[in-house]
């Protein structure tokens, strides 16, 4: 790994090992963030070792920082999600391409990196192809949720006696995907309960 890769993705995990809130893994606490950016590299590694250092960089750096911008800090409903989640892309996105000019990137590199984070143009209009970079880190945190995030998640909605939605759940994920990602996610080990909330998904 080149040394200048490996500082960005260094610098990237000591802002996230200041994350407060945490998570388990292999019975070890972690700060949340983290751990995810880490199986995030390990999802990209695993199935995408020719990713260039640019997305190598976004995949690592998709949540940096999250929890500097708080759910509560937005309206409630669907219409607050949303602004919440294009507030946080863009803050991932200016963090990541500030940290990596500090580093020795070009400002065109931090930008296209940037652009990664923000999944901006996964489909261009002019062509209806899909802008690879952009969607394999689309495919690493659909991989990522199913493998590590999906049953907790599950959980939530199955307590309520609400199936129903986190089977839409699926399916919605199922729809951001490459075909590449359908068939790695298919491969999965899962809990017999998950596999089954998936078959259902597909069905």
């Amino acid at each position: 790994m080149k040394n200048q890769l490996k500082n960005v993705l260094s610098a990237i995990d000591d802002i996230n090992s200041k994350d407060v809130n945490i998570t388990l893994s292999d019975g070890e606490q972690h700060p949340k963030e983290l751990i995810y950016g880490q199986r995030m590299t390990a999802c990209l590694t695993q199935h995408w070792p020719q990713a260039s250092e640019l997305l190598q960089i976004a995949v690592r750096a998709q949540h940096v920082k999250r929890w500097h911008l708080k759910r509560s800090e937005f309206e409630q409903g669907k219409a607050g999600y949303y602004q919440w989640r294009i507030a946080l892309g863009k803050f991932h996105a200016e963090l990541t391409a500030t940290t990596m000019q500090k580093l020795g990137y070009s400002a065109e590199q931090a930008a296209q990196t940037a652009s990664i984070i923000c999944k901006e143009n996964l489909r261009d209009k002019s062509s209806s192809q899909l802008n690879s970079d952009s969607q394999t880190l689309e495919d690493v945190a659909c991989l990522v949720f199913l493998e590590h995030y999906f049953d907790d998640f599950a959980s939530q909605y199955i307590e309520k006696d609400n199936e129903a939605k986190i089977v839409r759940i699926v399916q919605l994920t199922w729809k951001k995907m490459s075909e590449d990602a359908h068939n790695i996610a298919l491969k999965l080990t899962l809990p017999e309960h998950l596999s089954a909330l998936v078959a259902k998904a597909l069905a």
